[in-house]
């Protein structure tokens, strides 16, 4: 795919979208404790949950999510206008979950990117996005482990999207490595969770330990 100035600039928007922390912003719209400072220090969801505040929790969940959805969903509804198709959504939606990983805004230390990764995937297709999100439900209802039930649904994403393609959307190699490249590091950022799994002293969920 050939690039032109609309594309680069929606994926530069989409990585500065990206770079906003909600569970910083919204702890500290809340008068909380910055989460980076308690627990796993994570900024996500699952860390400002320990903080004993669900509603501030819930509102990082889906601020995250949203974050990611939005640029991938303008997109492809609207881009075509300014020549910007299917593949430069994905990759706009891998900026946006690349800001949540590494945000600029807030010294590069981000959080995991599970959620941003859900709205990514929402917005590359519904059905793709619950057929993810409906996987990382089902390990954690069953084992209890946030970062197990992450880990597993970023690796079946990919294959989501093959098993799909050419049924439910059509298949492009862009979205199929943008999806590797998520998956892969969404997994890369787990992998002291994994380290974790593997010794048998992993949290489970509700706990307060380290995620």
């Amino acid at each position: 795919m050939s690039f032109h100035l609309p594309s680069l600039v929606a994926i530069v928007l989409s990585y500065l979208i990206g770079s906003l922390s909600f569970a910083v912003i919204v702890s500290r719209s809340l008068g909380m404790a910055d989460p980076r400072s308690y627990g796993s220090g994570n900024p996500g969801a699952t860390n400002v949950l320990r903080s004993g505040k669900k509603g501030a929790a819930l509102a990082t969940l889906l601020l995250d999510a949203f974050k990611g959805w939005l640029p991938v969903f303008l997109i492809r509804h609207h881009g075509a206008a300014f020549g910007m198709g299917y593949d430069v959504a994905a990759l706009a939606g891998l900026a946006a979950f690349l800001g949540h990983l590494y945000p600029v805004f807030f010294g590069f230390k981000g959080g995991k990117g599970v959620a941003t990764a859900a709205g990514v995937l929402l917005g590359i297709d519904a059905f793709l996005g619950l057929a993810t999100g409906g996987t990382w439900l089902i390990i954690a209802v069953f084992f209890r482990y946030s970062s197990l039930a992450s880990i597993i649904a970023a690796f079946f994403a990919p294959a989501y999207y093959l098993m799909g393609g050419g049924i439910a959307w059509p298949l492009s190699r862009t979205v199929l490595v943008t999806l590797i490249a998520i998956s892969l590091l969404l997994i890369w950022r787990h992998r002291e969770n994994i380290r974790r799994l593997a010794a048998g002293t992993e949290s489970r969920l509700g706990s307060k330990k380290k995620d």
